[in-house]
């Protein structure tokens, strides 16, 4: 008897289920055939014989739009057909889906809603937007109703209230305040060149006959002491002579300085006291030839240059920064350099020098940074990016660049206070890095603040401060205070 009424019932809720849509139309037999279906079996569902299938519940309030009669989506805000005549339904205000409000909107004025504990309309407010307000239900000049403003939703407390409905559509998103290291760092092109400091020119301060030049060419590496070239000089052959007349005198010895001879060769004619044929030019410094400008037997003037000697061991990169990035950048801070040749190898340098002038066609201020280069790799004239390290090791209160409202005169931030609430503060803001901003005046660390969708909350509270404004009734000053022109 059990499965046979476990059977029956479920007859009945599939019949029930099926013409459910049928059920719900005017004049439809559904009602009826159910009902007497029920009936039937009323014996095999003990307990169930009063139950009675409620029609769905009617449509009430006014029309607030019509819809395609096969449920596309399409609406309109006048009765319309479709292309094969069929007239669009009616969508009244009961079966209209709200998601712009937490509950039901209650009846102003009605007793029922104040003992139900309803919030009471406080106001009217244009839909628009417009700063227009209303005591009572109106309509605008398109014929659009008035949106009610409720009792607690227009506090003084500088929040604003979102309902859930409308967060979920307008996609807000929030992240906690946290302290973290920022660090911006600057990029710009650069180029390596030679150290100045590590450049010897050799050059005759008198004029002479170049008698020998070693096996040096252009790129060999020489290092210091190592000779050169041998040369005859006339005046260098009686300065010499001069000098081992009179050993012992500093002029003597001072003359053969100012002409340029090596103080190893001015010790060796101390050593032998005699005058050389010719003298050896050997090279003041470890580096490379990179000029060679003398021959065997040719004549060198005084002041020609016969050879450039560089040490490369230790190079510049002369960097151009921008005219904005300028002030994150100081002397003594950490660079990356990354020469194209090498795009694998990071080498690493220090901002030793930020020139002072800016460049006027490009507005870039060009920066020195010393690299280590032992191994030679770093060649001069070879395009390089370079990478500074900016910012303190410090962490700061910090949020993501999005939570940020930047209206050029003051910048703010959202805070999320929990249940649908939201605070706008003014914030005062720091270094940027890794895309968060440093907040030093505002909020604190742990403050959850809205990183998306934040300019519709904020737009929401620039309207309610605007509402407010308007909705507050100024005090009457008085006779008396009009008299004396005194206003609140």
């Amino acid at each position: 008897m059990s499965r046979m009424a476990w059977v029956v019932g479920s007859l009945v809720a599939l019949a029930t289920g099926v013409f459910g849509y049928g059920a719900g139309r005017e004049g439809s037999p559904v009602p009826a055939l159910v009902g007497q279906a029920r009936s039937q079996f009323a014996h095999w569902l003990p307990g169930k014989a009063d139950v009675v299938v409620q029609p769905p519940a009617k449509a009430s309030g006014p029309v607030v739009y019509y819809q395609n009669p096969d449920g596309k989506p399409a609406y309109s805000l006048t009765p319309m057909a479709t292309v094969d005549g069929r007239a669009f339904r009616a969508v009244h205000a009961s079966e209209d889906l709200r998601f712009d409000a937490d509950e039901p909107e209650p009846e102003v004025g009605t007793e029922a809603s104040a003992a139900a504990g309803t919030k009471r309309v406080r106001f009217y407010r244009n839909p628009m937007g417009l700063p227009d307000t209303s005591a009572t239900p109106k309509k605008d000049s398109m014929g659009m109703d008035y949106l009610p403003v409720y009792e607690g939703e227009d506090s003084d407390d500088g929040t604003v209230r979102i309902s859930p409905g409308k967060l979920q559509r307008t996609g807000v998103r929030t992240e906690v305040a946290e302290r973290r290291v920022l660090s911006m760092p600057v990029r710009a092109p650069g180029a390596i060149e030679e150290d100045e400091r590590r450049i010897s020119v050799i050059a005759m301060r008198t004029d002479a006959f170049i008698e020998k030049v070693e096996g040096v060419t252009t790129g060999d590496h020489v290092h210091k002491g190592q000779p050169l070239l041998r040369l005859f000089s006339p005046e260098m052959n009686a300065a010499a002579a001069q000098y081992l007349t009179g050993i012992g005198y500093e002029g003597a010895r001072r003359r053969l300085e100012n002409l340029g001879i090596p103080p190893e060769v001015i010790d060796e004619i101390e050593r032998t006291r005699k005058v050389p044929a010719t003298i050896t030019w050997s090279a003041p410094r470890d580096g490379v030839v990179v000029e060679r400008n003398v021959s065997d037997g040719m004549r060198a003037k005084s002041g020609d240059t016969l050879f450039k000697l560089v040490d490369h061991s230790r190079v510049w990169v002369l960097v151009d920064v921008t005219e904005r990035d300028l002030a994150a950048v100081a002397e003594g801070q950490k660079a990356t350099v990354r020469a194209r040749t090498f795009p694998d190898r990071a080498f690493t340098g220090t901002v030793t020098r930020i020139y002072p002038h800016l460049a006027m066609g490009t507005r870039t201020a060009r920066l020195r940074i010393e690299l280590p280069n032992p191994n030679g790799d770093l060649r001069p004239g070879m395009f390089a990016d370079v990478e500074i390290a900016t910012g303190t090791d410090k962490p700061v209160v910090a949020v993501p660049d999005d939570a940020v409202i930047d209206t050029g005169a003051k910048q703010v931030v959202l805070v999320d206070k929990g249940d649908g609430r939201f605070e706008p503060r003014p914030v005062r803001l720091g270094v940027r890095g890794d895309g968060y901003v440093e907040i030093r005046d505002g909020i604190a660390a742990g403050d959850r603040v809205v990183t998306s969708a934040n300019f519709l909350i904020d737009a929401e509270s620039n309207l309610k401060a605007a509402l407010q404004g308007l909705s507050e009734p100024k005090p009457d000053p008085g006779p008396q205070a009009a008299a004396e022109g005194k206003s609140p």
